[in-house]
Formats: C-alpha cells, structure tokens, sequence
C-alpha cells in the first residue's frame, strides 16, 4: 500500500517538474512576429499576420482555467502528438521519438464567464500541414486570422482586481481614438508564475477594426 502511494506522489510531482520546467521555457522563446504601429507610453498598436495556435476550451474560473489549458497544451507540444519523427530543438537541442515543438510566448487566454480559451501560437516554420496532430482531442490546431490589436502591457501579479484595472485603462485609451472593439480582451502572460511581480511581464490585447 505505502508503496503505491509513492508510486502516486512520484508520478504527480513529476507531472509538476515537467510543467515548471515548461513554464521555465516562456521567458527565452520565439514570440509571434508583428508590425508595431504606434506606441504610446504603455499602450502599442500592432498588426499580427495570419498565426497557427494550439488551443484548449476550458471551463472555470480563470486562474483555475488557464492551468489547465496550459497543462494540455504543453502535453501537447512535448510529444502528445501523431508524429514519431526525431526533430532537433533551437536551445537546447534535443531528441525524442516524438516530436517535440519549440516553445513560443506568451500564453494567451480570451473568454468570459466560466469558459475560456488558451493557446499557444506555435513556431513560425510549421504550416498547418506540418505540425502534428494532436492526440488527445481536448487540444484544436487553429488559423489566426491577421488583425489589429492594441495592447497594454504592464508588471505585477495577475490578479482579476489588475487586471479589470488595465482593461478599463485600454478600453479608455481606445475610446479616445475613436476605436472600434471588435472582439474580448485577450489576456498574453510572458513568465512562469514563480516570477516576482515586479518582473513579470503581461499584456492584454483587444482587436480593433482597421
């Protein structure tokens, strides 16, 4: 019995180094590319060509939310896939006997209610028709349309009190612009979240008509 308990508390904590180590990945990575527009003070305008993301529907409040489209995400990304071909790393490199997608940044989640949206965007150099498939079907290949987006960026913890704070700051910000909101604000997280507040990196993003 103490045996299979271990076996248990093995296999979870495991889990939990995998991810942290994920996690550790996200301030060193690829990030989509993007035209900068305009720039003032904390708020940039940019606009995104057509993206691929691997995306989670997750249900639950939005911390709750995005650990867990996190968590099948990167199930994903590090070899929960159709391919079994060995595909070398950018840092470090690496093999496996299935294939393992370079890390991108940031995680983003979009959504309302109890039901949200996260993704990955993943790595430049895949097409649709190169990435792998993924295996467990709770995790959608998606196409990014191109699009506007302007984006407020700002440190410190997450909280949904910050957060609500930095949305009204942009809805504001755009209002003032003469703007037109054409989708929810998408919330884009850059560090792990062991990261002090400080040093954190966070944005949220609202599309806007051209």
């Amino acid at each position: 019995m103490k045996a299979g308990i271990w076996s248990i508390v093995g296999f979870v904590a495991a889990g939990i180094v995998v991810i942290a180590g994920v996690w550790s990945q996200m301030s060193h990575v690829e990030e989509p590319r993007f035209v900068s527009v305009q720039t003032e003070g904390a708020v940039e305008t940019r606009d995104y060509p057509q993206l691929i993301a691997a995306q989670a529907q997750v249900k639950g409040n939005r911390d709750v939310a995005i650990s867990e489209g996190f968590r099948l995400i990167a199930d994903y990304i590090f070899g929960n896939n159709s391919t079994s071909k060995k595909v070398a790393m950018t840092a470090p490199v690496t093999q496996q006997t299935s294939e393992k997608i370079a890390m991108t940044a940031p995680v983003t989640q979009q959504g309302s209610g109890n039901e949200w949206s996260v993704r990955f965007i993943m790595p430049a150099s895949y097409t649709m028709e190169t990435l792998p498939k993924p295996n467990n079907p709770a995790v959608q290949l998606v196409k990014v349309e191109p699009k506007r987006l302007v984006v407020i960026k700002f440190s410190g913890v997450a909280s949904e009190a910050l957060l609500a704070s930095k949305t009204a700051e942009l809805n504001a910000f755009i209002a003032s612009k003469n703007l037109r909101i054409i989708a929810v604000p998408t919330y884009a997280f850059y560090n792990p979240p062991w990261t002090l507040g400080m040093f954190r990196r966070n944005e949220i993003m609202v599309e806007v008509e051209q």
